[in-house]
């Protein structure tokens, strides 16, 4: 295996990372941003009042984009057997 392989599978893992867990983490930051402004706004102060809207946002996000981040996982195991495959002869 050469360095270029290496570098390939490496930023491969890292661009299906992003593809998997960038779209819940940014909705999730977004959502947790309008609440802190919220909270700022009206003065209250509660702990826990941002983790029922952000499960709730992350839950509908599952179901909206489950399929293709499964699918892009999928995709990158198989593109990492066929290296493996590749490599073994």
């Amino acid at each position: 295996m050469t360095t270029l392989q290496l570098q390939e599978i490496l930023r491969d893992a890292v661009v299906t990372s992003f593809a998997v867990g960038g779209p819940i983490l940014l909705v999730s930051i977004v959502v947790g941003l309008i609440i802190a402004v919220f909270q700022a706004a009206t003065s209250i102060n509660e702990q826990t009042l941002t983790f029922v809207p952000k499960i709730l946002v992350i839950a509908l996000m599952l179901l909206l984009f489950g399929n293709f981040m499964m699918q892009q996982l999928v995709d990158f195991t198989l593109r990492l057997f066929e290296v493996m495959t590749l490599m073994t002869g």
